[in-house]
C-alpha cells in the first residue's frame, strides 16, 4: 500500500492543508485515497473524509496501543490505491513524558511509512536547511523522503529555501505561498468541523486540492509513497476482534421496565450486566437485531469509525439520528450512543428539542443501555448553560474558560454497559466544560494518571463521563451494549430467551 505521513516542526505549519489538500488533489485524479489522522483528534478526519469520500481514521498509539496501530490501517486502507496520515503536533511530540509514544514520528515508524515535512518558511531562509538537517537526523529510524514548504513568499524567497535544501541534500516536494491559505475557521477547541460549515467546507476543500495540486510535485510524492515499506500484518477486522474475546458466562436475566406512554419507568437501579449473553453473528440467538441509536448532526460529530462497525459486528443494527431535528429515537431504539461534539454551541436548539430530550429521559430511566462521552454527558444533564438538557443526570453543565486536554490512563470503578468493574482504559480528555458533580454515587472511571481522582456517572443503563475511549482497544465495550440492547428488545417485543 503506498503511502505517507504528512508531519511538521510544530503545529500551526500547515499540516492539515497540505494533508487534506493532497488527499483532494490524488482523489481529484481519480486515485482511491485512504484518509488518517495521528492522535485522537476527531475534527480534522472530518475534512479528510469530503476530500476522499472515505471515513476519516484515526490511529493512536496510546489509546489503542502500539500493536493495533498497523492492523488499524491496513483495515482502513483496503482497496485503496494511496493513503495519505496527517501526523499531530510536531514529529517527535507525544504523549506526555513517555517518549515517542504515540508521537507522528512513532506512528511513521509503527507503519514503516515515508514522512514529508511541512515547514511554515515565512521567517527564514538558509536557516531551513539547518531545521530540516535536525528533524531529519533526530531518530534513524524515521524516514524524512523531504519536504513541502509553506508561506512562501515570493519567487526569490522561494529560490533560497530550494538551495539551501538542495545543499544540505533534502527533496522539495512544493511551495505553497504566503497568503494563498485557505482559511479554515477555529473556535474554542480548534477548526470548525464539517458538518458545521457545510457547502463552506466543501469549498475549503476543493480550494487546499487546488493549491496543492498547482505547488507540490504530485508525481514525485506518489512514487514516495511507493517505497514505504511492507507491512506484515493482518488487516483489524471488528468481527475477529469481538470473535478472540471469551464467552461471557451465563447470568441472572436481565430486568428491563418499558416506559409507559406519556410518561417514564422508575429507574431499575444498578445492577452487574457482568456475563450477559450477546449475539454470536450478525443477529442474535432468537433473530433479534437490537437497534443502537446514534447521536450525530452538527451537535455531535465525534465518533471513531470502529465504534459503528464493532456495534454492527455485534450484532445492532445502528441507526444515526440528530438530535437538533428528530424529535424521536430511531423507530425500535433499545439502546442508545451519544459522542463528542459541541453542545455548548447548539445549546438553545437542544434545549428547544424537548420532545427528543423526554424520550432520551425515558429510555435511559427504562434501564435501557445508555453510553455518552464528554458531548453527551452534557446532553444528559439536568442543564447545559442554564438550558434545560435531558435531565438524566442529577448534574449541571457549564462553559469554563480552563482547556482540559490530554490523554488518561483509567480504570471502571463501577460495574456498567460499557466496562466490568476494574477494566483499565487508556482515554482522552478534551473539553472547555465543567460538570457539577464531576461524579456521581457510582462513578465510571477512576483517572490513575495524570493525578488520581473519580468521575463520570453509572446508573442504571447509564453509562456518562468525559473520557473519550477508543473501543478498537476494548471491543468488549460494544459486545456489552448489544448484549444488553438485545435484553431489551427481548423484553419490548415479549420474546422468550432460547
Amino acid at each position: 500500500m503506498p503511502r505517507l505521513v504528512i508531519a511538521a516542526p510544530s503545529s500551526g505549519s500547515g499540516k492539515t492543508t497540505v494533508a487534506t489538500g493532497l488527499m483532494a488533489a490524488f482523489a481529484g485524479r481519480g486515485l482511491a485515497v485512504s484518509p488518517h489522522k495521528v492522535g485522537p483528534d476527531y475534527i480534522d478526519p472530518g475534512y479528510h473524509a469530503l476530500a476522499t469520500g472515505r471515513a476519516g481514521r484515526n490511529l493512536d498509539a496510546y489509546l489503542c496501543g502500539p500493536e493495533l496501530v498497523a492492523p488499524l490501517f491496513a483495515h482502513g486502507a483496503r482497496g485503496c490505491d494511496l493513503a495519505v496520515v496527517e501526523g499531530v503536533m510536531g514529529l517527535f511530540d507525544g504523549a506526555s513524558g513517555q517518549g515517542e509514544l504515540a508521537s507522528t514520528a512513532h506512528v511513521a515508524k509503527l507503519l514503516r511509512a515515508p514522512v514529508v515535512l511541512v515547514v511554515d518558511a515565512s521567517s527564514q531562509a538558509r536557516s531551513v536547511a539547518a531545521l530540516v538537517h535536525g528533524f531529519a537526523s533526530f531518530d534513524p529510524e524515521v524516514r524524512l523522503a523531504g519536504v513541502i514548504l509553506n508561506k512562501v513568499g515570493s519567487e526569490r524567497h522561494e529560490e533560497l529555501l530550494r538551495e539551501a535544501l538542495d545543499e544540505a541534500g533534502v527533496p522539495v516536494f512544493g511551495a505553497l505561498r504566503r497568503g494563498g491559505e485557505v482559511v479554515t475557521p477555529s473556535r474554542h477547541l480548534g477548526l470548525v468541523p464539517v458538518a458545521e460549515r457545510g457547502a463552506e467546507a466543501v469549498s475549503a476543500v476543493a480550494a487546499m486540492g487546488e493549491m496543492v495540486r498547482g505547488g507540490c510535485d504530485l508525481d514525485a510524492l506518489y512514487a514516495v509513497a511507493r517505497g514505504a515499506g511492507p507491512l506484515d500484518c493482518a488487516a483489524w477486522d471488528a468481527a475477529e476482534a469481538l470473535g478472540s474475546l471469551p464467552q461471557p458466562a451465563p447470568s441472572r436475566p436481565y430486568q428491563y421496565a418499558a416506559p409507559p406512554r406519556g410518561g417514564s419507568a422508575p429507574d431499575p437501579g444498578p445492577r452487574t450486566p457482568d456475563g450477559l449473553k450477546g449475539p454470536d453473528g450478525p443477529k442474535g440467538p432468537d433473530g433479534l437485531r437490537p437497534v443502537v441509536a446514534l447521536a450525530g448532526g452538527a451537535a455531535f460529530t465525534f465518533s471513531y469509525a470502529e465504534h459503528r462497525e464493532l456495534l454492527a459486528a455485534a450484532g445492532a443494527e445502528v441507526v444515526a439520528f440528530d438530535p437538533l431535528r428528530d424529535e424521536q429515537l430511531p423507530d425500535g431504539a433499545s439502546a442508545l450512543v451519544i459522542g463528542g461534539g459541541f453542545p455548548e454551541v447548539y445549546a438553545s436548539e437542544l434545549s428547544a428539542n424537548e420532545p427528543l430530550r423526554k424520550a432520551v429521559g425515558e429510555l435511559a430511566r427504562s434501564g435501557a443501555p445508555v453510553v455518552a462521552e464528554c458531548a453527551g454527558l452534557l446532553y444528559l444533564a439536568r442543564s447545559l448553560d442554564g438550558r434545560p438538557m435531558c435531565g438524566v443526570l442529577d448534574a449541571d453543565a457549564r462553559m469554563s474558560e480552563r482547556l482540559t486536554l490530554g490523554y488518561r490512563d483509567a480504570v471502571a470503578v463501577s460495574d456498567s454497559v460499557l466496562a466490568a468493574n476494574g477494566t483499565r482504559v487508556r482515554g482522552h480528555e478534551f473539553h472547555r466544560t465543567v460538570v457539577e458533580p464531576g461524579a456521581g454515587a457510582s462513578p465510571a472511571w477512576g483517572i490513575t494518571r495524570p493525578g488520581r481522582r473519580v468521575e463520570g456517572f453509572v446508573q442504571g443503563g447509564v453509562h456518562a463521563s468525559y473520557l473519550h475511549v477508543h473501543w478498537a482497544a476494548v471491543p468488549q465495550a460494544a459486545r456489552r451494549i448489544v448484549a444488553q440492547a438485545t435484553e431489551v428488545a427481548r423484553a419490548t417485543e415479549g420474546v422468550t430467551p432460547s
